[in-house]
């Protein structure tokens, strides 16, 4: 024996029989009882040395002790008691087979040892001596050890348990021995029958005799198993609700049920889920009818892989009521079945591949909980034990209903969102345009993100023709999200519409577009009174002209958009800021820029440069420079600013995105003439126009030209006020025939009676172009018209 491990390895027969029954282990104490030497037994049965010969089936569980009949080499039986044990408890494999040798009789006047009174003490309580073999125990200690404390006298706490467990108190145990001071150790083992984890708390103290010499340490077995259950329980509900529900999807949702509770609380979980109605129908209230189609959602098992999953993912499989889930969805509660009721093969004999792949892995006992909420049966999970050796009981049920439910709440709230949020997604894009409008003033491309987790929000974009070949370019932004701020954004890009089609300035257009939202809110505030300012938005208006390439723009709170020259770099325009659209009585101001052809404006919401890992400037700042790598597609641009800025892809505000490239007419394709207010001089123009369209090659289109360059100028000296111009816009589609006077007075269609000698002409107009109109100027009005060019309109 060595002074620093006194432990005589050879007072204690052992050996180590593995899973074939083959002995790979036999020590110097099981030579000394049975005279073999281990080359003579080593990698050979261990049934050969039984002293009738006939072979032993290896003990079913993880312990077991009885008196065997061996073998001796010199051919005589030796009766010999022994305690088997799994090496490892949770993970089976090798037995460890024993005996103690010399039964730890060793008893001198003097032993401390002897001295010690262990019956009377309530507690679990064994004394072990120098060689760290057991002397003595109480009943309560035998009790918890499962075997009488003589048959034990003689053996190691390591020989005694087994498992790792057992090794570190004994290591504990050698320390007491070494310093001569008590020590403290928390230990889980599984004890009983049913392999369940119990907590134990042993006090170590070392026993001296009257000289103060350590002879031997005494160890004290508090069972504080049941606060230990407690708290795991406590800690698993407390995982679940920081765990289960940090998304609004389902499926996460469903995977996070399951991580959480393998393998704290089970070898593998399972979550299958209802389908829910077409159409946005509603699941019914109540328990299911079975059998009943579920859709596999999440699983999760201990064994990489998945090897006990006979579903797969997102496949969908009918359970009948003979199974624990049709069970549990009938009943509406847990339903427990296990190997030892001898009710498993049972409940999976209507699933002949579930039945063999439990069998193979070793499943012994499953429940099934459904998952209800808000007394909607929306699926059920599954919890297997293969690898933990306890069968539930009634406080896992318990548990696992607990934390269920819990999920249940969340899968329930994720449902109704996602259900929300496709109908506002749906409602959204049917509300903003499916392409944007192909006009000879710009190119644009744009794109639409809605958000990940705050729901589809009210950003809206548009491309709007004018009259005289401009283009309006909107942007907005609804306060809010859900399938509200969706219908208002409607509303509001209908109202810019009509708005832009009277050819309002943009702070004119901004102004009335403040008295919609204003009204839109006074409404909702009817609706719910006490809250104020309910609907509210941000906008910014810009009109282009492609003829002066001058463009207009006005802002309602928006974030100013980026503009990008053909020769230089991205730069912010400077524009006044103007109120958020809704708080009314306050001005907007409009601001002009003359653009180079080929400029790029960039239009955005705030969900776009605004993010939680950097402020304000760092996103304006990166959208320059994603800006300035210029390319020759703006479907490009769009993408590679939308991967620049939002790298994840799930933006935590909408962001709205319009890149608009700027086209300028050339002179040559647009006419002026001053017109005198004289009516026999409307001959000569007329003359005048038609050689003009000769020159551009539009003479297919000068009949129409000449009745209504005629209708325009005669009504506009007849009744508009001088001066008087005259111009032609065209392009490779279109002739635009635009007539200006200082006269705010606006022409308007009406039915010409019988003998009514006027009334017609504006008629005639408008049967004969694809449209036209009036818009107020600073100097007067301009009346239009539209020709179409192509065959086809």
């Amino acid at each position: 024996m060595s002074p620093v491990h006194p432990v005589d390895d050879a007072a204690t027969a052992r050996a180590v029989v593995d899973e074939h029954g083959d002995l790979v282990e036999w020590n110097e104490g099981a030579r000394r009882l049975l005279g073999w030497a281990p080359d003579e037994v080593l990698a050979r049965p261990a049934a050969n040395l039984l002293a009738d010969g006939v072979p032993t089936a290896l003990p079913a569980g993880h312990r077991w002790n009885g008196t065997l009949s061996l073998r001796h080499r010199e051919g005589h039986a030796v009766s010999v008691w022994v305690l088997a044990h799994h090496r490892h408890a949770r993970d089976g494999g090798d037995w460890l087979v024993v005996t103690p040798l010399e039964g730890g009789d060793r008893e001198a006047p003097d032993d401390p040892l002897a001295r010690v009174e262990l019956v009377q003490s309530p507690c679990a309580v064994a004394v072990y001596d120098e060689r760290l073999r057991l002397r003595a125990v109480n009943d309560a200690m035998a009790e918890v050890l499962g075997v009488r404390g003589e048959r034990l006298r003689g053996l190691r706490l390591s020989e005694i348990g087994g498992g790792p467990q057992s090794e570190d108190v004994e290591r504990h145990m050698l320390q007491v021995l070494h310093t001569g001071r008590g020590h403290d150790v928390r230990t889980y083992a599984p004890v009983g029958g049913d392999g369940r984890v119990s907590a134990w708390m042993a006090r170590m103290s070392p026993v001296t005799d009257p000289s103060g010499r350590v002879r031997g340490v005494c160890v004290a077995a508090h069972d504080f198993t049941e606060q230990y259950r407690a708290r795991e329980r406590l800690h698993l509900v407390n995982e679940a609700s920081v765990r289960i529900g940090t998304t609004l999807d389902v499926t996460r949702t469903a995977q996070e049920l399951a991580d959480v509770c393998v393998p704290a609380l089970a070898d593998f979980v399972s979550v299958d889920l209802v389908d829910p109605p077409g159409h946005g129908g509603e699941l019914p209230i109540g328990t299911l009818s079975v059998p009943a189609a579920l859709r596999r959602v999440a699983h999760r098992s201990v064994t990489p892989g998945e090897p006990e999953a006979v579903t797969p993912l997102g496949q969908s499989e009918v359970y009948p009521a003979a199974s624990p889930q049709g069970a549990s969805l009938l009943s509406g509660h847990a339903i427990v079945v296990s190997e030892n009721s001898g009710d498993l093969e049972k409940w999976l004999a209507w699933n002949p591949e579930r039945s063999r792949r439990v069998g193979r892995l070793g499943v012994h006992s499953t429940m099934s909980v459904p998952i209800r909420a808000r007394g909607v049966t929306l699926g059920v999970a599954v919890f297997t034990r293969f690898a933990q050796t306890a069968r539930f009981l009634p406080d896992d049920v318990l548990l696992a209903e607990e934390v269920t439910a819990r999920a249940a709440v969340c899968i329930d709230n994720a449902r109704r969102y996602s259900r929300e949020r496709e109908t506002a997604l749906a409602l959204q894009r049917s509300l903003l345009p499916r392409t944007l409008a192909r006009t000879a003033a710009v190119t644009a491309a744009s794109r639409y993100l809605p958000a990940a987790r705050a729901g589809v929000g009210g950003d809206w974009f548009d491309v709007i023709p004018l009259s005289g070949m401009r283009v309006a370019l909107v942007v907005g932004d609804v306060i809010g999200h859900g399938v509200g701020a969706s219908a208002t954004m409607g509303r509001l890009r209908t109202a810019v519409r009509t708005l832009a089609d009277i050819d309002l300035a943009p702070d004119e257009l901004l102004t009335h577009l403040d008295d919609v939202v204003a009204r839109m809110s006074a409404e909702a505030d009817g609706e719910e009174r006490g809250r104020p300012g309910e609907v509210g938005a941000t906008c910014l208006y810009a009109v282009y002209d492609p003829v002066s390439r001058r463009c207009t723009l006005a802002r309602a709170g928006h974030p100013a958009p980026v503009l990008v020259p053909p020769d230089g770099p991205p730069r912010g325009i400077e524009l006044p800021p103007g109120p958020p659209l809704g708080l009314g009585g306050l001005p907007f101001e409009s601001a002009e820029l003359d653009l180079a052809e080929g400029s790029v404006l960039a239009f955005f919401t705030d969900g776009l440069v605004e993010s939680r890992e950097r402020d304000v400037e760092d996103g304006h700042r990166l959208l320059r420079e994603t800006l300035a790598e210029r390319g020759d597609s703006l479907e490009e641009t769009c993408d590679r600013v939308l991967h620049a800025l939002l790298p994840a892809g799930s933006p935590s505000d909408d962001v709205a995105l319009l890149l608009a490239r700027t086209r300028g007419l050339p002179p040559s394709q647009v006419a002026t003439w001053d017109i005198p207010a004289d009516p026999s001089l409307v001959a000569p123009v007329r003359k005048q126009v038609l050689d003009r369209l000769e020159v551009w090659g539009l003479s297919v289109a000068a009949f129409t030209a000449e009745l209504v360059v005629s209708e325009l100028v005669t009504n506009a000296i007849r009744y508009g006020t001088p001066p008087i111009r005259l111009r032609l816009i065209h392009d490779d589609t279109h002739l635009i025939c635009e007539v200006s006077d200082t006269s705010s007075t606006a022409p308007h269609l009406r039915r010409a009676k019988t003998w009514d000698e006027g009334g017609r002409g504006l008629l005639l107009v408008a049967q004969l172009t694809r449209g036209w109109g009036s818009r107020h100027t600073t100097e007067g009005k301009t009346i239009w018209a539209e020709l179409s060019l192509l065959d086809d309109e």
